[in-house]
């Protein structure tokens, strides 16, 4: 189950930083915070490039939606588990 969260969390978390890229994108400062997940000290700064932010918002999206039907799979799972042995 954990798992699943912290995908969730993940995911919910690339969204906004995404999110706050494109909103942020008429500043003067255009470096780009993103989320790395393998090296999150070290993450590199890049230039915004809306249609990049547009992709990384539908993986992000896609990514939520992964992670909640794990959670909801496993806790179906649990539940008929739980049916079985009362």
């Amino acid at each position: 189950m954990s798992t699943a969260l912290s995908g969730i969390s993940s995911a919910n978390e690339r969204l906004r930083a995404s999110a706050a890229n494109i909103a942020n994108l008429a500043s003067s400062n255009q470096a780009r915070p993103s989320v790395e997940l393998a090296n999150v000290d070290k993450v590199p700064e890049r230039e915004i490039n809306p249609a990049n932010e547009v992709v990384e918002q539908q993986s992000a999206a896609y990514a939520f939606v992964a992670n909640l039907k794990v959670l909801q799979t496993q806790l179906n799972t649990t539940g008929a588990l739980l049916d079985i042995k009362a």
